[in-house]
């Protein structure tokens, strides 16, 4: 039997699923998927839940239902590379499994960079659970509460114009630590959103330099805002499993890889995602396609044959939104704002409901 463990149903996991079991899969193969969920969670819509604009149910798709691939929803406690088992906590019936072939797709976590109070103090949209608590915390302001939100990237931009959609009579502060919105992005992108945070009454602080958060408040270049509700979406790192493993890696604290997404000096181990170091930023679109080649590339070695070097992934530009009906994002390698991005946005969502 040749066992193969997926950590994570994520874009990266459930895409190396999805395009194994479109194959005839050796009778030896033994397929398992490890999730705290029972579900596939859309994590690009987690926003939407931070704001109350989506239902739970519409940011979750089910697994694929066959026979070939096994299910273990549960939380790793450890991953021992070493003999090739993982272990789980004490809540879970299952204690141990064995694999021949890991992969870790255990996506990422909040980075607080050492600001005291802010693990404790503020929500997230890194997990499904997180965004759930951040709606309801948000949902359940008096009129006119504050809100503020950490971090102007992509997380921030459409959390922050989420809830000014979801709740026109709250006060709403984005902090910038940088001089323009959306860095990564065209100059004709970030002033647009810009100008529609102007519009829509969002204080937007910029060169912003957050000291402390505390349960009440936050603290940035010596101010201290009263507040009601912080959320953080400035940064990310790898989960913290995939950090604690003895394997070299870059940086940013991600595992480095050969061509076929191996550990080196574990070629058993694959890494994909937010895990694995890139010359992308992460994205769910990275992941899914690092899935697709890694699900090739397994298929070889799970019947005995040769992988071929996967081609240089080429990622297909970024969407954003600005509420359900104005967007912006990078279409056919052009800058692009207004409705048409945010309907292309919302044809990607279909399109991935779907498949």
């Amino acid at each position: 039997m040749k066992r193969l463990v997926i950590l994570g149903g994520g874009y990266g996991g459930i895409n190396i699923v999805s395009t194994l079991l479109s194959y005839q899969l050796p009778e030896d193969a033994h397929i398992t998927i490890v999730d705290r969920n029972p579900y596939h969670s859309l994590k690009t819509e987690f926003y939407a839940v931070a704001a109350g604009t989506s239902a739970y149910k519409d940011v979750r798709i089910d697994f694929p239902d066959d026979d070939r691939v096994h299910y273990l929803f549960a939380e790793v406690e450890e991953i021992d590379t070493e003999n090739q088992q993982v272990y789980f906590n004490k809540a879970n019936n299952t204690k141990t499994i064995s694999y021949d072939y890991l992969v870790v797709a255990l996506g990422c976590e909040d980075n607080y960079h050492g600001i005291d109070g802010a693990a404790e103090f503020t929500e997230s949209v890194q997990t499904f659970a997180k965004a759930r608590h951040a709606g309801l915390s948000v949902g359940n302001l008096k009129a006119y509460g504050k809100v503020t939100i950490v971090g102007a990237g992509l997380s921030g931009i459409e959390v922050a114009s989420e809830i000014r959609e979801s709740r026109a009579d709250l006060n709403i502060r984005l902090l910038d630590r940088g001089a323009t919105v959306l860095k990564a992005f065209d100059s004709k992108i970030q002033e647009y959103v810009e100008e529609w945070f102007v519009a829509n009454d969002v204080d937007v602080l910029h060169h912003a330099n957050v000291e402390y958060v505390e349960k009440d408040g936050v603290c940035n270049n010596g101010v201290c805002f009263v507040n009601d509700v912080t959320i953080w979406t400035a940064g990310v790192q790898p989960h913290y499993l995939a950090r604690a493993l003895p394997f070299e890696k870059d940086s940013q604290g991600k595992i480095i890889l050969n061509e076929f997404y191996q550990v080196p000096a574990q070629p058993s181990v694959y890494v994909v995602g937010d895990c694995a170091s890139s010359i992308h930023s992460p994205s769910a679109q990275l992941a899914g396609q690092q899935g697709e080649q890694i699900a090739e590339i397994l298929l070889a070695v799970l019947q005995n044959k040769e992988p071929k070097k996967p081609k240089e992934i080429k990622l297909k530009g970024t969407l954003g939104s600005l509420g359900k009906s104005d967007g912006f994002g990078n279409m056919m390698q052009k800058p692009m704002t207004g409705f048409l991005p945010r309907l292309a946005k919302s044809g990607v969502l279909w399109l991935s409901r779907r498949h």
